[in-house]
């Protein structure tokens, strides 16, 4: 069986979905033919999605997969052996009707009608997707995203004095400024990577938050953070996913999440749940993890155990299924 995983053609430092689809050939090459096949030319045009949806309907294999991002490309693609996934639809939240429309259409409407299957990372994504758009459920299957097998238990004593709290990313969503509000008066640190926002840097100064923002980091000095902190935050608003609870359970660390979206699913019973739009009900939570010894000790324990829902090789067997029943019934059709 020959498969071909369809990949963007990346930006610089945008590697995300490379990352985890990477693990996942890496995982099934000895048991399959994958090829990773990128696309020849960047999504940010019409030239450029045009030509790439012609150079997909001429490189086919057995099984196509487009991996996420380039949704539109499986619309060049032949519907009974391609399988599309989508990581979220956080790219429909515009403000410009034209461009809604376009993306609803191309990234969206067309492409979910074309693939035989569809994937996604989260029941939250499977559900916001089908509020969007008319399919059967049965069309679609969750396989979330596995962890970095790089990532595993490091002890640590908790400070709890002045513990160290990292919050993974800047960006709307991520929920920073209502942490921010939060923290204030609390004794910590904020460790915070990610993009550099004006709007961030005033309320920590305004709020009188000790902090150090970290950007453009390697994925070991990540880890490094991680393995520093004491506490992971990650309080957004929304998520397709929710990678850093699981990095943050891996490591060992405890985890204050969201109640809502996918943070529940993933986390599983590893973390402290609170409503992301309280900053009273979040400041609480965090009190609560630096004062309470035992809660602390019971999270990180059943962070543990929660990831092994998530470990490599049990995701690329989902994958490894899916291939084979699409296969299946190609071959059953002959």
């Amino acid at each position: 069986m020959k498969v071909y995983l369809f990949y963007r053609k990346s930006f610089p430092d945008n590697y995300s979905i490379e990352k985890i689809f990477d693990g996942v050939l890496f995982s099934l090459q000895n048991e399959l033919k994958v090829t990773k096949r990128i696309v020849p030319y960047y999504s940010n045009s019409i030239y450029g999605r045009l030509k790439n949806l012609i150079w997909v309907s001429k490189n086919q294999a057995r099984i196509n997969h487009v991996t996420g991002d380039i949704h539109y490309v499986a619309i060049g693609l032949r519907k009974k052996n391609t399988i599309l996934t989508i990581h979220d639809l956080n790219f429909l939240n515009r403000s410009n009707p034209f461009s809604l429309l376009i993306y609803y259409l191309l990234w969206i409407k067309w492409p979910v009608k074309k693939a035989k299957v569809i994937t996604v990372i989260s029941e939250a994504t499977k559900q916001d997707l089908l509020n969007r758009v008319a399919i059967p459920e049965s069309k679609i299957k969750v396989i979330p995203n596995y962890y970095n097998p790089n990532y595993t238990p490091v002890p640590k004593v908790f400070i709890k004095q002045k513990p160290r709290i990292l919050q993974i990313g800047t960006k709307k969503n991520k929920n920073v400024i209502r942490l921010i509000s939060a923290l204030e008066g609390l004794s910590c640190s904020l460790i915070i990577i990610g993009k550099h926002e004006r709007e961030i840097e005033d309320q920590l100064i305004k709020r009188k938050i000790d902090y150090k923002w970290l950007s453009n980091l390697t994925d070991d000095e990540i880890k490094i953070q991680y393995e520093n902190c004491d506490i992971v935050s990650f309080i957004s608003t929304f998520e397709g996913f929710g990678m850093p609870i699981l990095e943050a359970q891996a490591i060992g660390r405890v985890v204050i999440t969201s109640n809502i979206s996918s943070m529940p699913e993933v986390a599983g019973n590893g973390a402290l749940f609170v409503d992301p739009y309280n900053i009273d009900c979040i400041r609480e939570g965090i009190s609560k993890l630096i004062e309470d010894d035992t809660l602390r000790d019971v999270l990180i324990n059943n962070g543990l155990e929660n990831i092994k829902r998530f470990e490599l090789k049990r995701i690329a067997s989902m994958y490894h299924r899916l291939y084979q029943e699409v296969y299946d019934d190609l071959e059953n059709e002959i």
